[in-house]
């Protein structure tokens, strides 16, 4: 089996309201987030983001570690309202600042920063004025996206739009466990599909107006991670032809849906017989806008969808043996997802990938040894790098791997609950403990370079 190549990009990755906290200083706005989570019954025990892992100061003890942790690039996103308080007008110098410091320490230490413009924090004050509904959203998050470009182009070269659109608009306007937790229409979803691929390609092409050497990207997750149980002709088959296919029942979630409308500027042909009038039309102009070219593409992904067949050749999804293994969250563990996924995707699109998320929920402690312990989530990566150095071997074109997450954080609607980081956060002290992963993962770059 090829091994990994020895330009290989290992990083991990962040996202702002997460980890920042600072969520009222120095002058940045409300995000929907921090309306939300100050919503009753919303979040796990009443968990908010306003100071989670204070990262906002305590950003060099944090890249500090990141430096003894050996990773070539940091993936972390950028607060829409640090940047805009109130999402457009005034710009807000001391946001800027911060970024602009904490791109200068990771430079300082050898990393390189990729930034993520939008992982879910949207502006309070635009979600008012319809946010993603409105027909000015595309404009609002271009001209977002100029401000950093001017602010950080001449050191940021590796930039993803969006996070998980997919993720962001089906949670938080269809099942409203997330923020907003506004229920709209399909008819409305559908109108929001469309605008946030239009905020994308505008925002590409105002990325390289401004900085000519840059690269871009965009970062969903993979809602369509199937994987043979057994890897036999037939089975094979059938994962492919589910791979590349949507359901009229989870189309919103689905990463062929979100690709083929990024990456090709369309909604799938069968969106037109599904969703007949709802469906928005995307003029050729709009089309082009859209279907910017893209130096990469990112995949989140942490498990998959088992195909099997019964006894009388039934196609039968996500079935496993029992007592098969979970992480803290619940979710199964299924490393064939990681090649299976993404050969499917280099041989789909041709587009060089990253892995901007991978990684494990547990319920992680400190123990009486002063050490956080954690042999499944070291076992758990193990297992998927070894899947994506087989769809490496295979021909799968990989630029590199952003293991999720460098810190323990804010887990959105599980509040503290669980644990991602390979570094354990002490929320009551502030306290950063590199976990048994840390050292793992440290030594794994170190031998794979």
């Amino acid at each position: 089996m090829r091994d990994f190549k020895t330009d290989f990009i290992w990083g991990t990755a962040t996202s702002s309201y997460q980890i920042e906290g600072a969520a009222y200083e120095d002058g940045k706005g409300l995000s929907i987030w921090d309306v939300f989570s100050r919503e009753k019954d919303k979040i796990f025990e009443g968990h908010t983001g306003e100071i989670a892992c204070d990262h906002y100061h305590h950003m060099k003890e944090d890249v500090e570690l990141l430096g003894k942790l050996g990773v070539k690039a940091y993936r972390f996103s950028i607060s829409w309202t640090r940047i805009f308080p109130k999402g457009i007008g005034e710009v807000n110098e001391k946001g800027i600042q911060f970024y602009s410091d904490l791109v200068d320490e990771l430079l300082a230490h050898g990393i390189t920063p990729y930034v993520t413009l939008f992982h879910w924090d949207y502006p309070y004050e635009l979600e008012l004025l319809g946010g993603w509904l409105n027909e000015k959203s595309p404009e609002w998050f271009a001209d977002y996206t100029e401000v950093v470009a001017n602010a950080l182009g001449g050191r940021v070269k590796h930039f993803f739009t969006f996070n998980e659109p997919q993720v962001f608009l089906w949670l938080g306007y269809d099942k409203c466990i997330h923020a907003p937790g506004t229920q709209y229409p399909r008819r409305r979803i559908l109108s929001m599909c469309r605008n946030v691929a239009l905020a994308h390609g505008m925002a590409v092409k105002r990325l390289r107006s401004v900085i000519e050497d840059c690269k871009v990207g965009y970062a969903p997750t993979c809602g369509s991670a199937f994987w043979p149980l057994q890897e036999t002709e037939e089975l094979i088959e059938k994962t492919l032809e589910l791979q590349n296919s949507i359901e009229k029942d989870s189309w919103l979630y689905s990463s062929v849906f979100w690709n083929e409308l990024i990456i090709r500027g369309r909604f799938p042909e069968q969106c037109s017989e599904w969703f007949g009038s709802d469906l928005p039309v995307l003029t050729c102009e709009e089309q082009s806008l859209i279907r910017q070219p893209l130096d990469f593409c990112g995949m989140n992904l942490y498990q998959g969808t088992s195909v099997s067949f019964d006894e009388n050749g039934t196609v039968v999804l996500g079935k496993l043996p029992v007592g098969h293994g979970k992480t803290g969250m619940g979710w199964g563990i299924t490393p064939k997802a990681m090649y299976w996924a993404v050969r499917n995707f280099s041989d789909t699109y041709h587009i060089p990938l990253f892995i901007t998320e991978n990684g494990m929920s547990a319920l992680d402690v400190i123990s009486l040894d002063g050490f956080v312990h954690d042999p499944c989530r070291i076992d758990y990566l193990a297992r998927y790098l070894n899947e994506l150095r087989r769809a490496i071997s295979d021909g799968a074109e990989v630029e590199g791997y952003f293991l999720w997450s460098f810190m323990d954080n804010f887990e959105w609607e599980k509040g503290y609950d669980d644990r991602f980081g390979i570094v354990y956060v002490d929320y009551e002290s502030q306290r950063r403990i590199p976990k048994d992963s840390f050292y793992w993962y440290q030594e794994f770059i170190r031998s794979n370079q």
